[in-house]
């Protein structure tokens, strides 16, 4: 296939944004302006091209619209369990656990992992944040190094081997034309050489990092006063009652393979009954009704206020899938990032070391739509295609591919894609993104040597 004006120009802003935000600059305007060209060049008007941008934004809502609620729904259970004191009541028992900063790393990573397995990291994120990102404050975890850890093990261990659920190997096979345990068998020694690489230099990053004294804000000193509850009781009801209420939820997703979206409604709608539940218990029938709605806003204020220049961000980065393209675009349209991997696999001679670059390229640029997923039937199918062009092994060709991808576009190193972990910890994005950069680049450096040596 051959690039259009319109793959040019995308290549082109791509690499405007990428350098702004190299410069720690703020990317919501260049965006815009993106949108406005990219729309302009597939239409040819202007007034279309405004009409492009004000459906961009709808739709880029509408895609990121369970995520957000679901942050305000945990933002606005934890304002109602700190008003009561569970909170304080909950922090006592994980205190024996969670015994300093380093532990802290491990543990939270380690159930992030776990979670994420079972019923994804989207809502992994809201139950692994509710339950232990304040006691990993109070042993003095800075609040950025919390979201690594949430962040890495999530969005990029767990995604990445997704052993349990298998939607992304299942992809990636049936691209590649091979069974879904062929690519999980093959991706093995590959992720854990990207897991190994990747946790240890964020955890070493961290040790030197807080040996400077620098990023030392915790997740939030106040909570960590002894305060007073007044109605103790009740407390340690709601401190029961609400990881009950989260395990039966993930007990109910794994019997009924509830997972995705649909895994993260149950927890959004599972915190809106439980901050309910607490209010009343608080503050009794007469003022409840005030207070609880209060809890509400406070949680769609704090979830707005994060997104709100997300949204704008995705409007231009999601055109590059085919379905958005379609949607804001026309029916006529294709997916941009998809049409540029596949026009430099097929500008690329072939040997193992330009297979394994091309495939970790195409990973990294289908990645840049922030889904981590939309991008696993092109490389699956470049991996297919170059099988069929040399002697080499398909399976562990397709598992780089796919452990790429995720990585990249999971949620690791591009702001748009780790907002889940960033909002519920109350830190910027682009600041969560710099400090995955360096481990996940590392990892993926080793992941590339070890893949040479398999395919």
């Amino acid at each position: 296939m051959e690039l259009t004006s319109l793959h040019i120009a995308y290549i082109i802003i791509t690499i405007i944004i990428l350098i702004a935000l190299l410069f720690k600059k703020e990317i919501v305007v260049p965006c815009i302006a993106g949108t406005l060209i990219i729309g302009f060049i597939y239409s040819g008007s202007a007034v279309k091209a405004i009409q492009i941008l004000n459906n961009a934004l709808i739709n880029s809502f509408i895609e990121l619209l369970s995520i957000i609620i679901v942050i305000a729904m945990v933002v606005s259970m934890s304002k109602a369990m700190i008003d009561l004191g569970a909170d304080e009541v909950m922090m006592h028992p994980v205190r024996k656990i969670i015994k300093n900063n380093k532990s802290a790393f491990w543990i939270i990573g380690f159930t992030m992992l776990i979670v994420s397995w079972l019923i994804w990291p989207s809502p992994a994120v809201a139950l692994i944040g509710a339950l232990l990102l304040p006691v990993a404050g109070e042993v003095g975890l800075p609040v950025i190094w919390a979201a690594v850890a949430m962040n890495i093990f999530g969005h990029g261990i767990g995604l990445s081997s997704d052993f349990v659920i298998q939607g992304a190997p299942s992809i990636t096979g049936a691209a590649a034309g091979i069974d879904v345990n062929e690519v999980i068998k093959a991706s093995i020694p590959l992720w854990i050489t990207m897991s190994v690489v990747t946790a240890g230099v964020a955890f070493c990053m961290m040790l030197r990092e807080m040996k400077l004294n620098k990023g030392m804000q915790t997740i939030t000193k106040k909570e960590f006063v002894i305060k007073e509850i007044k109605k103790p009781k009740r407390a340690r009801l709601i401190a029961i009652i609400m990881p009950l209420s989260f395990i039966a939820d993930i007990a109910l997703m794994i019997t009924f393979k509830i997972n995705g979206g649909d895994a993260t409604a149950l927890v959004a709608g599972t915190s809106l009954i439980l901050t309910c539940i607490i209010t009343f218990l608080d503050k009794g029938v007469g003022q409840a009704l005030e207070t609880a709605t209060d809890h509400l806003k406070e949680g769609f204020k704090f979830a707005i206020k994060i997104f709100a220049p997300v949204i704008v961000i995705a409007s231009f980065f999601f055109m590059g899938s085919e379905g958005f393209a379609k949607t804001v675009l026309g029916p006529e349209a294709t997916g941009l990032l998809n049409d540029i991997g596949l026009w430099i696999s097929s500008q690329v001679p072939l040997s193992k070391l330009t297979m394994v670059l091309t495939e970790t390229a195409v990973g990294v640029i289908t990645g840049l739509d922030g889904s981590g997923f939309s991008g696993l039937p092109l490389v699956g199918s470049i991996a297919q295609t170059f099988s069929s062009m040399g002697d080499i092994h398909i399976a562990p060709l397709a598992a780089l591919g796919q452990i790429v991808t995720v990585w990249v576009g999971g949620g690791t190193i591009i702001p748009w894609g780790v907002i889940p972990v960033a909002a519920i910890c109350g830190i910027e994005a682009t600041e969560l993104a710099r400090k995955n950069l360096i481990p996940v680049l590392s990892g993926l450096g080793a992941t590339i040597i070890v893949a040479l040596f398999l395919i």
